[in-house]
């Protein structure tokens, strides 16, 4: 199964982290808006994220629900039918619920760096190192840590959990970042 090692951080400089991000990556990025529903399952988390273009993907992952580098095992699928497969997978599973943002990539060596607006939270930043088949966790900690200086996240900025997660905490409790 293929797997990263992903961060997720607040942003407070949106400004900063993307002219940073443009610089590493000698790109102006790639805007994805996308729409991902979340399904009940029994253990890691399964969604459909639809790229509002008629095209998706199905992917399941695991991951540890952990502030700072946490490693994440997942496999994905495409799907040319992202609003049938939805309704499929939520008449057999239940839905947890949806997250709408718009994302820009950009990619720094083997890590995806995103800057993502997400409707309803605010600004953030994920960094997901694409690990090598033979590669250690602890490598793409180290990947992670070091992007993480360079792009000027700091550690008290970093987030647990998926989006998912904190949209519910918020329904919940009036959670704000």
């Amino acid at each position: 199964m293929p797997s990263n090692v992903e961060i997720k951080a607040v942003l407070r400089d949106i400004n900063y982290l993307t002219q940073r991000a443009k610089d590493l990556s000698a790109s102006e990025g790639t805007v994805i808006r996308q729409q991902d529903t979340f399904f009940k399952v029994p253990t890691g988390r399964l969604k459909l994220r639809d790229f509002q273009d008629g095209t998706g993907q199905l992917i399941f992952y695991e991951r540890p629900d952990t502030e700072g580098p946490k490693l994440s095992n997942y496999s994905i699928t495409p799907t040319s039918d992202p609003k049938g497969l939805v309704k499929v997978l939520t008449d057999a599973l239940g839905l947890v619920g949806q997250v709408k943002k718009e994302r820009t990539l950009f990619i720094v060596g083997q890590t995806r760096v995103h800057v993502d607006s997400v409707e309803g939270l605010g600004v953030f930043m994920e960094l997901e190192v694409v690990m090598k088949e033979n590669q250690s966790r602890e490598e793409g900690v180290s990947i992670a840590n070091q992007l993480m200086l360079e792009l000027g996240v700091k550690e008290a900025d970093l987030i647990d959990g998926a989006y998912m997660d904190l949209l519910l905490k918020d329904q919940k409790n009036g959670y704000r970042l």
